[in-house]
């Protein structure tokens, strides 16, 4: 199977310090504002204003000189056999810290704030082994007529909130799985399957496949469909949802010919035609929330289980252009206390 396509997340960018607030107790810390992310920084060293280079959580840095005080907390080994040091979601003193801040060299300090320099500074994504049953036999690239599955967090597009404010939306639980997509383009062409980058040639033990010819999809996916879920399950992110069996949870519909999402009620109708499961839906109405107030919202666990659920995700119940995403309005809240659990 060929690699997968490289994380397009902008992992260290040029920002602006907004604030810096004391932690209680602490003498030798205190807490900087990022965007809408909070991080612990070294006393005295940065002041609001400041020009940064800010890491987001799951950013690898390399093993170099100036990260060697990461190391106690940080350093891993990725299942390549590359080591670095891994930024991750901690609580010091009390305050949740989540990214890394670093001082801008004189290289980019007159870079604009928003600047991507994850590739400037060899920073890569911190992943996981993909397992066996999820990889498959790779039949092509993922579809160039359809968009991949991922939105934006919250922390670092906080001005989506004015865009949503006032507008009907439906917020889901986000699952804790991995993304699939499956696809019919025209009358008489096969039906394909997706991982969340690769098509997926047809085969037994693909766990993509088995649930697809589970719910018979070959046979009633019709011209210009497109589904996307999350395929949940045993052997699939620690199947936090308790599952006795792989399943699929559709969270979008898209029409290929028209080239667009169905609106909410119409993308249920369309699982449910299918006899597939909707993500859970947990609330209905007029986005009228504070950042702190979705923060609070995406805590909690997944029903009948002691697992904390991954998060929400915000869409409009009809479908809507985002000017500053520059995408579909979209935005995902993950829950900070699954964050601060993960090992």
């Amino acid at each position: 199977m060929e690699n997968e396509e490289k994380d397009l997340r902008k992992l260290a960018s040029i920002q602006t310090i907004s604030e810096i607030n004391p932690i209680p107790g602490a003498d030798a810390i205190e807490c900087a504002t990022v965007l809408g992310w909070k991080c612990v920084v070294k006393k005295g060293e940065f002041r609001a204003g400041d020009k940064v280079v800010y890491c987001e959580i799951d950013s690898f840095l390399p093993i170099k000189e100036e990260y060697e005080f990461l190391r106690k907390g940080c350093y891993r080994k990725m299942y390549t056999g590359e080591e670095g040091f891994r930024i991750k979601t901690v609580k010091l003193r009390g305050q949740l810290s989540q990214g890394l801040i670093i001082p801008v060299n004189d290289e980019n300090f007159l870079l604009e704030e928003g600047t991507d320099v994850t590739e400037d500074l060899f920073i890569k994504k911190y992943d996981i082994e993909v397992p066996a049953q999820l990889r498959g036999i790779c039949k092509g690239n993922f579809p160039c007529f359809l968009h991949k599955t991922d939105e934006e967090r919250i922390q670092s597009a906080k001005r989506v909130i004015e865009e949503f404010m006032g507008k009907e939306v439906y917020i889901t639980t986000k699952i804790n799985g991995s993304s699939m997509t499956v696809y019919k383009r025209d009358e008489n062409d096969p039906v394909g399957v997706c991982s969340r980058n690769l098509e997926l040639t047809e085969t037994e033990d693909n766990a993509f496949w088995k649930v697809a010819n589970k719910y018979s999809l070959k046979e009633k996916m019709l011209s210009n469909m497109c589904i996307q879920g999350e395929l949940a399950g045993p052997g699939i992110q620690k199947n936090k949802l308790c599952l006795s069996e792989n399943d699929l949870f559709i969270f979008n519909v898209y029409d290929i010919k028209e080239g667009r999402y169905l609106d909410f009620e119409q993308a249920k109708s369309t699982a449910k035609s299918l006899g597939l499961k909707f993500v859970p839906v947990e609330f209905v109405g007029v986005f009228d929330f504070t950042l702190e107030q979705l923060l609070e919202m995406a805590k909690g666990k997944y029903s009948g289980t002691s697992n904390y659920k991954e998060g929400i995700v915000i869409r409009p119940t009809k479908e809507t252009y985002s000017p500053y995403l520059r995408s579909r309005l979209s935005i995902k809240v993950l829950n900070n206390d699954d964050l601060a659990s993960e090992k």
